[in-house]
């Protein structure tokens, strides 16, 4: 579905991505982790086309995405940090996306339902906590029920109660066959979520392998436990961005 084909990247003298390739199919969740500074933003970015590769291609559903857009109308993204205009109530920012996506077969508010945005949609963004504000950057990742689904450090900031019903929603959105990559710090996050992990480090990719594999590769059960045995490691608990 989404294919990175010996994709560089170079920021001055900063190598970002270094031939990096990486293929993601329906029907999966993938983590992609690593150190600070590994790539990670950079290869999600360049799936969005917010940045353009120096060589090596990306495409998507076998198109390249070079100089095209109408393929992110298929990605639902919810970044790690949502910046809204402060004026705006909640209410205001979701039926104005509606707008803008009027082309939208179907909507999907699952969340906007489970989460009680209804009932917060006349607050103003500006006076929102990092916790609802959170919630309403997911709700806007899946209203358009995108095929893709990329999440940057999804459940940060969320109670307990609302990251197991998100967690929920990503287990049934993958199960309906979308592809979902998943950027987290918190590696026991995604423990019940993740069938493949990704990690890269200094903008290379060390590994790509199912969760089967990589357990069965290291004789771990958990995932934390697992990547730490991979790197060599004695415990690892995060990664930063």
């Amino acid at each position: 579905m989404i294919i990175a084909s010996n994709v560089t990247k170079k920021f001055g003298k900063l190598t970002a991505l270094n031939n990096v390739s990486l293929t993601c199919n329906r029907g999966e969740c993938i983590a992609l982790v690593g150190p600070n500074g590994s790539g990670k933003t950079t290869i999600i970015k360049s799936i969005l086309g917010m940045v353009v590769p120096d060589s090596g291609f990306i495409t998507f559903n076998g198109n390249n995405i070079l100089h095209v857009w109408h393929y992110r109308n298929h990605i639902g993204y919810m970044p790690q940090i949502g910046r809204y205009p402060d004026n705006m109530t909640i209410g205001d920012v979701i039926e104005m996306m509606k707008d803008i996506r009027s082309d939208a077969i179907s909507l999907d508010d699952d969340l906007i339902v489970s989460f009680g945005i209804t009932d917060l949609y006349n607050k103003r963004m500006r006076t929102l906590s990092g916790g609802t504000r959170q919630k309403v950057s997911a709700c806007l990742a899946f209203l358009f029920n995108p095929s893709v689904l990329i999440l940057d450090e999804p459940t940060a900031g969320l109670d307990p109660v609302s990251s197991e019903i998100f967690k929920e929603k990503i287990i049934s959105e993958k199960n309906k066959g979308k592809l979902i990559l998943i950027t987290s710090h918190v590696l026991s996050e995604l423990d019940e979520l993740v069938t493949q992990l990704v990690y890269m480090q200094d903008g290379q990719l060390l590994f790509h392998k199912t969760i089967d594999q990589l357990c069965f590769d290291t004789g771990e059960k958990k995932l934390t436990k697992a990547v730490a045995s991979v790197m060599g490691q004695s415990k690892i608990t995060s990664f930063g961005l």
